[in-house]
């Protein structure tokens, strides 16, 4: 028999490690997914993460070796954002700007796009075109591509396709709370993207974005200290569990009180928007590529005019989205992805 000692200091040391570790992966899963670290999987929210680790037995030692870095797309804007080692990117009129220049640029080109009529439900006709229903007409397509999510298509698919929406229906989502506060004559303590809070800290503030720090040109005039307070985890889930009352001045009161406490911004907002964003970060739990191989398997089987994209799969970020849109484009039309 071998025996093995632990003096107290190595002890200590493995503590503490194994603390900081805890408090790391529970903020980030918080960050970006506003999730629980115990239940999401590492393999899929964080596969350069878990590629790494499984490489090199280190997460830290195999990023710095550059294990799980997969081929990455290229083009003129993301090799600037690289030379000019972006952290963030935003639009001069905000985000919604794209989805409107996109809108325009489709339509300009003859593409129509039907607003305000949702999809009610999905048939397969003899011929293999889908018939897509929506509520007081119908309208027929040889392929669809789905953008919408998961759990939510998996009620439209028909009867045919029922094992591809059990899988489908088991890919969850979680709401999050977004509160923007701007504050005359206030300076921040710190300068960065922000912060994160660990569920032992503070249950329901997942974390704090500086966004005059990254934007000051947005600050307004007269310039005003902007940030954003995002809100859910395990405190929102139980309020909307027990039915509570989701007020936009519950998530003011709160997101001011972290904003006093973490940053020490005590006095009143000059203006502050409260958004509650319902089930709007999908959960890719313990498992979650196990129901993609599925629903990929399935679907190449049974030969769907089908293709999934969006935030329920493969990345909730907005450029995983727009990157997914991208590669089930070009799947459809048969070209390179990274074409």
């Amino acid at each position: 028999m071998r025996l093995c000692t632990v003096s107290p200091s190595a002890a200590l040391v493995l503590s503490l490690t194994l603390k900081v570790a805890s408090l790391a992966m529970d903020s980030l899963c918080r960050g970006v997914f506003a999730g629980n670290s115990r239940e999401l999987s590492m393999r899929s929210c964080f596969p350069s993460l878990f590629q790494a680790e499984q490489t090199h037995r280190s997460i830290l030692l195999g990023l710095l070796l550059g294990a799980g870095q997969g081929p990455q797309p290229d083009s003129a804007l993301i090799r600037q954002a690289r030379a000019e080692r972006w952290s963030q990117w935003s639009l001069r009129g905000g985000l919604e700007t794209l989805p409107q220049a996109l809108n325009t640029h489709l339509t300009s080109r003859g593409v129509s796009v039907l607003r305000g009529q949702p999809v009610c439900g999905l048939s397969l006709q003899a011929e293999g075109c889908w018939k897509v229903s929506l509520g007081d007409s119908n309208l027929e397509a040889d392929h669809i591509i789905s953008a919408i999510p998961a759990s939510a298509l998996s009620k439209l698919l028909p009867a045919e396709a029922a094992p591809l929406a059990r899988a489908l229906s088991t890919i969850t989502a979680v709401s999050v709370a977004v509160v923007n506060l701007q504050y005359r004559g206030a300076r921040l303590p710190v300068q960065g993207f922000g912060h994160l809070v660990p569920s032992s800290e503070d249950p329901g503030i997942l974390g704090i974005v500086y966004d005059s720090v990254a934007f000051p040109e947005q600050d307004g005039s007269p310039p005003g200290l902007r940030v954003t307070v995002m809100l859910g985890g395990s405190w929102l889930q139980t309020l909307e569990a027990r039915g509570s009352v989701l007020s936009q001045e519950l998530f003011q009161k709160e997101a001011e009180k972290a904003a006093a406490t973490q940053l020490g911004l005590k006095e009143p907002p000059s203006h502050c928007l409260v958004h509650l964003h319902k089930n709007c970060i999908p959960q890719y739990t313990l498992g979650h590529w196990q129901k993609l191989e599925s629903a990929t398997q399935f679907l190449a089987a049974q030969k769907l005019p089908l293709t999934l994209a969006g935030a329920s799969y493969e990345g909730v970020a907005v450029n995983d989205c727009i990157e997914s849109g991208r590669q089930a484009a070009a799947r459809v039309l048969g070209t390179e992805p990274n074409s």
